[in-house]
């Protein structure tokens, strides 16, 4: 089957816009923490929801680019940051259902900084650093957080207003 000329000429700027590596792919945007944080609502089911807001499936990891790591990385520091700086204080000043939704919150962010921080670092691997080490351990935080999220199924869980 011929291609006609006229389709050929007519395609030609697409194939030479396209990005011929990694770097030259539009970069991943920062979601802002309020919009990635997946704290409200009720727990019991924080590893779906991290693994819903992530970027990519494993099948892409050899492929990210460098930028989208690095923004990965970034809302992985977004999450971490409300931990210590909206999640603890609020905890620490609330008390009885109050404290127990924010915990259960608290819980649910750290099962989201934790997926990011397992698959970046997967992403790495993927991409030939040996992160293998670093994935054991972060993936141990991971399980454990997964596991209290899971204990706590059905009980209310609260988000923080973050904008770190």
């Amino acid at each position: 089957m011929l291609i006609p000329r006229s389709l050929l000429l007519a395609l030609l700027p697409l194939a030479l816009s396209a990005p011929t590596s990694l770097e030259e792919r539009a970069a991943l945007a920062v979601t802002p923490y309020n919009q990635l944080s997946i704290s409200a609502g009720t727990a019991g089911n924080a590893q779906a929801e991290a693994i819903a807001k992530f970027p990519f499936t494993a099948d892409q990891f050899a492929t990210v680019s460098a930028a989208d790591l690095a923004t990965i990385q970034t809302m992985r520091e977004s999450a971490e940051n409300a931990e210590t700086d909206a999640f603890n204080p609020a905890i620490a000043a609330a008390t009885g259902d109050t404290a127990t939704a924010l915990q259960n919150g608290k819980i649910k962010n750290k099962v989201l900084k934790l997926t990011f921080e397992v698959m970046g670092l997967q992403i790495q691997q993927a991409q030939g650093k040996d992160t293998s080490s670093d994935i054991a351990t972060e993936q141990t935080k991971l399980t454990n957080n997964i596991g209290l999220d899971t204990k706590a199924a059905g009980q209310a869980s609260t988000a923080v207003d973050f904008s770190g």
